[in-house]
C-alpha cells in the first residue's frame, strides 16, 4: 500500500509540473481558491452555462467562444434579466453556438434560479449537493460533479479520465485516489481532480505511460 501511494503521489507531482509548464497554473490557482460560501447568482449562472456547453464538447472550443456566448446572456448579470429577455438571449446565443437544446436548458436553469430565489437555491445545493444539481436541466450524473466543483464544493468528478487513472493506480474510485493524494500533498481533492484531468487531456497516451510508471 505504501509503495502504491508513493507512486501515485509521484505521478501527481509530475502531472502538476507538466500542467503548470503548459500554462495552466492560473486554472489550478482558480480551483484552489474557490469557496462555495462566496458563490453568487452571477457566478452560478456562468458556471452552469459552462458545464452545459461542455457536455460532449471539447473544452478548448467552449473556452474560445464563451465570452461571446456570455454576451448573449447579459454576462450573467441576473436570472431575472435572462428570463425576461429569453427569446432575444436564445437568438443571440444561437449565433455563437448552434445547439438549441443546450441554449434552452441554460434559459431553463435561469428560470429555476429566478423562481426559487438564489439564496434558497444555494442553501439547497449546500445541503443536497450533487443530488440537487442533477435535477437541473441538462445536468447529469457526471456534469453535476463538474458544476459542483466549479462552484466550490470539494468533490471529485468521476469522468472517464479519472476513472481510468484511478483504476490503473489500483483505487476503487477517483474520490479515494484524489483524497489519498490530497492528504499527502495538501492540495484540495478538487484541485487534484483538475490536475489529473488536465494532464490527461494534454497527453493522449497517458494510459500507456501511467501503466509503466505505476507498475
Amino acid at each position: 500500500m505504501i509503495a502504491k501511494t508513493e507512486r501515485i503521489v509521484d505521478f501527481y507531482l509530475l502531472a502538476k509540473n507538466t500542467v503548470i509548464g503548459e500554462g495552466f497554473s492560473e486554472e489550478i490557482e482558480w480551483q484552489g481558491r474557490l469557496k462555495f460560501v462566496e458563490v453568487d447568482e452571477r457566478s452560478f449562472l456562468r458556471e452552469a452555462a459552462w458545464v452545459v456547453l461542455s457536455a460532449g464538447m471539447r473544452e478548448a472550443v467552449v473556452r474560445r467562444k464563451f465570452e461571446a456566448f456570455s454576451g448573449a446572456f447579459y454576462h450573467w448579470l441576473s436570472a431575472r434579466q435572462i428570463v425576461i429577455n429569453a427569446s432575444g438571449c436564445k437568438r443571440a446565443a444561437s449565433a455563437v453556438f448552434n445547439h438549441p437544446k443546450k441554449i434552452s436548458s441554460i434559459v431553463e436553469i435561469a428560470q429555476v434560479v429566478d423562481c426559487t430565489g438564489f439564496e434558497v437555491l444555494k442553501r439547497r445545493i449546500g445541503s443536497e449537493g450533487v443530488d440537487f444539481l442533477q435535477a437541473l436541466p441538462y445536468i447529469g450524473p457526471i456534469s453535476s460533479y463538474h458544476l459542483a466543483k466549479n462552484i466550490g464544493l470539494d468533490v471529485v468528478k468521476p469522468d472517464r479520465h479519472l476513472l481510468r487513472i484511478s483504476a490503473l493506480a489500483g483505487y476503487s474510485n477517483p474520490l479515494d485516489m484524489c483524497q489519498t493524494i490530497s492528504s499527502i500533498v495538501g492540495d484540495r481533492p478538487a484541485v487534484v481532480d483538475l490536475v489529473v484531468w488536465r494532464y490527461a487531456t494534454l497527453n493522449p497516451g497517458y494510459r500507456h505511460f501511467l501503466n509503466l510508471y505505476l507498475h
